[in-house]
């Protein structure tokens, strides 16, 4: 446990040194913490001591070290860094009209990247939880179809199958039968193997047709959903990625898509979750530090947003704004 005075030494150094990007003397701290320059070093000593503050190079100043950016999110941070003006903007962007919930999250997404300028990304609802709710073949050609799945939350899937022999309108009207009758009404996450022992049952012939058809479905229900990526141009206006390795590490996380779903999908739903550096228990990433959160309306997935950048982030900023969005998602719904 810390004292009161360290507690204030502490959160003024996480917070000046995000502001400014520069190490934190005890000189900078005399008239905001009201103290003697020695008493503030002394405790920055006991503070550097017991791992919360690090002493880069040659500097006279302390930064935060992941510790203490932990135990500063843990029981020191304000989640009230939102101005009048920001609030009016996050709740006009909100209330756009939407068909799908990967519209909603699409903007949520936006609104944050512009908002704390970091780096957003976003994956989409989990479609496996959601119900189908329609099913459609659509004859394209003679050997082309399209296969459209319509989910209980507005989300479209739908796949182009090309077939090595015809494929007549009767057959496409039969198949739209079957599969609707297996299919429609029913949480995808329950179908699993069921649809290729159910329709191989039902239509004895064009084996080969079908087998295709259950092929693509499947890959659509199993496919990674695609990542949102915002603002990851604004990450180079930070004064870390002014070095060219930890630039290019950023971006090499980026390109990791299974990584990046993998932070993304960690975490309680309707919490927000903070990860910072080694927390994240992967090489790549322990330079950066991750704030995601993932949200219900109502039994509702709309997927998961996050914030990436590095582990100098104005954590008070990105949870604030994460909070509003939430609240104002939420009242939107009930409303």
């Amino acid at each position: 446990m810390l004292d009161n005075r360290k507690k204030k030494i502490l959160q003024a150094i996480v917070e000046e040194y995000i502001d400014t990007a520069e190490p934190v003397s005890s000189g900078n701290l005399v008239k905001e913490l009201n103290c003697s320059s020695a008493t503030i070093r002394n405790d920055m000593a006991e503070l550097e001591k017991i791992g919360f503050l690090e002493k880069p190079y040659t500097s006279a100043g302390r930064i935060p070290s992941q510790k203490g950016y932990r135990y500063y999110i843990d029981e020191l941070l304000r989640d009230d860094k939102l101005t009048a003006k920001e609030m009016q903007y996050i709740k006009n962007k909100l209330e756009t009209t939407v068909n799908e919930l990967e519209d909603l999250t699409k903007i949520a997404t936006t609104t944050l990247s512009e908002l704390t300028h970091y780096t957003t990304i976003a994956i989409g609802p989990k479609i496996e939880t959601h119900t189908i709710l329609d099913v459609k073949f659509v004859l394209l050609g003679s050997r082309v179809m399209m296969a459209i799945i319509l989910t209980d939350s507005g989300i479209i899937r739908e796949a182009i199958i090309k077939f090595d022999e015809d494929v007549t309108e009767e057959q496409i009207k039969n198949l739209n039968t079957i599969f609707a009758n297996h299919m429609v009404g029913k949480p995808i996450d329950e179908l699993g193997g069921n649809i290729e022992e159910f329709i191989t049952n039902e239509m004895k012939n064009s084996i080969s047709i079908i087998q295709k058809i259950i092929d693509e479905i499947n890959k659509i229900f199993k496919e990674h959903d695609d990542l949102i990526l915002e603002g990851t141009n604004k990450a180079f206006d930070l004064p870390e990625f002014q070095k060219a390795e930890l630039a290019k590490n950023f971006m090499n996380v980026l390109d990791a898509k299974d990584l990046v779903s993998e932070v993304l999908n960690t975490g309680v739903a309707e919490d927000i979750n903070v990860y910072i550096g080694e927390e994240l228990q992967d090489e790549k990433l322990k330079d950066f530090s991750v704030v995601t959160f993932n949200h219900l309306l109502g039994d509702k997935d709309i997927g998961t947003i996050g914030i990436i950048g590095p582990t100098r982030m104005d954590y008070s900023k990105v949870i604030s704004i994460m909070k509003y969005i939430s609240k104002k998602l939420k009242e939107d719904h009930d409303e």
